[in-house]
């Protein structure tokens, strides 16, 4: 499990004041709050080091590159459009399963760590701005579109151009379908069938997200199986296997031991899933269908993650219902139980109490707080239930009002 710790980054200030202000990156994590806490923030830069620990992992960079003056805010922050929120006293700390990468006093310093549980990842941000890429032929050739969308869009290409059928989706019982002749995606009902472009504002959004998402997991799955690699990195990978075979110093035993420490760095085995807003123009029921699938995904393999911001109060209270159908589940001893719980929800979505952080973030003073747990179940004293209750007082100060008419 990674960790990181931000002070006075962006709209965050003393950020987490917990833990020596470490937050946990657990196996499924949350960040609610309102506009402008920081929800996205905290999850650009986990994304940003999750990738810079790969990379130096895998062996495409030098520590030393990143560690030059200026590399970290002018070359990769601005993938994410977080370049302008440094502040002279910033202070963030990544603690990866394989490095520790630290910024402070304007420079970068990187540590290796003495784990060896290292899960090579594949990492996918797939921002809001996502219901933009119905619209638009080729979004690449808009200047302002930022990077993260743009490599996003690479992967949600890529998933719907290798959809061999239709793929079902997990709300309203449809299902999407690519036709290659004029290379576009359809919602295909049970008496309709429309252009992506041409559907509701839910579907732009939720299409790409799933698609996307089950693209890239699939595709860990399949790489475990198959341990097929990109050209450049099959290139890569033969001329550090001739090299370790040339070295005349190396014992048979030793040979094997770093060939089998070389395969680790290519082998992609995780997915860590980012996603900014599921719930983006989703009915309730339809969030928690996207949610389970999201899940069942993280689900999947051992070293995936999965890392959502979101506003909806509804999808905490379902988070809710998938870590308590674990703790059923784990309790359960009956087949007939067991398939009860699994018509209200789906097994392979469920999330162990031990495997969930939610964080709340406060855009008034910038910091951050973990929820409390009661007996695995997260705390239902946050601002979104809070605004929820704020809407039944207003309501019964509308009818006092009535009743002095």
């Amino acid at each position: 499990m990674g960790k990181i710790k931000i002070k006075y980054f962006g709209p965050i200030r003393e950020g987490y004041l917990e833990d020596d202000g470490f937050m946990d990156i657990s196996k499924v994590t949350f960040f609610i709050g309102n506009q402008g806490s920081g929800k996205s923030t905290v999850a650009k830069l986990i994304s940003t080091f999750s990738w810079i620990e790969k990379v130096i992992f895998r062996g495409d960079y030098e520590e030393e590159w990143f560690t030059r003056e200026g590399i970290l805010r002018e070359n990769y922050c601005t993938y994410h459009r977080i370049e302008n929120y440094f502040r002279p006293d910033t202070y963030i700390e990544y603690q990866g399963d394989a490095y520790t990468i630290k910024y402070e006093n304007n420079g970068v310093s990187i540590s290796k760590t003495d784990n060896n549980e290292y899960e090579l990842p594949q990492v996918m941000y797939i921002p809001a701005e996502r219901n933009f890429l119905a619209y638009v032929e080729d979004p690449r050739k808009y200047k302002d579109i930022s990077e993260s969308l743009v490599e996003f869009l690479g992967e949600y290409i890529k998933a719907y151009r290798k959809s061999e059928k239709a793929v079902s989706l997990p709300i309203n019982g449809v299902t999407i379908e690519y036709e290659k002749s004029n290379d576009l995606v359809y919602i295909k009902g049970r008496d309709y069938r429309i252009k992506l472009s041409e559907a509701s504002s839910g579907f732009q959004s939720v299409v790409p997200l799933y698609l996307a998402s089950k693209y890239l997991s699939d595709s860990i799955k399949d790489f475990k199986k198959n341990v097929s690699m990109s050209s450049e990195e099959e290139e890569r990978f033969a001329k550090l296997t001739a090299d370790v075979l040339a070295d005349s110093s190396l014992t048979d035993k030793q040979r094997r031991i770093v060939l089998s420490q070389l395969g680790k760095r290519f082998n992609k085995t995780a997915f860590i899933n980012i996603v900014e807003e599921p719930e983006q123009n989703l009915f309730p029921t339809s969030q928690w269908e996207m949610l389970q699938s999201l899940l069942s995904f993280s689900n999947e393999e051992k070293g995936n993650k999965l890392i959502v911001t979101t506003h909806s109060p509804y999808l905490i209270n379902y988070l809710t219902l998938a870590v308590k159908a674990a703790i059923l589940n784990k309790k359960i001893e009956s087949d007939k139980l067991r398939e009860e719980l699994g018509q209200i929800i789906a097994l392979n979505s469920v999330v162990a109490p031990e495997n969930l952080s939610v964080f709340e973030l406060n855009e008034e003073n910038g910091t951050i707080r973990k929820l409390e747990t009661y007996k695995g179940l997260p705390s239902d004293e946050h601002q979104l239930n809070e605004k929820l209750e704020e809407s039944n007082d207003l309501f019964a100060a509308l009818l006092e009002i009535q009743q002095k008419l």
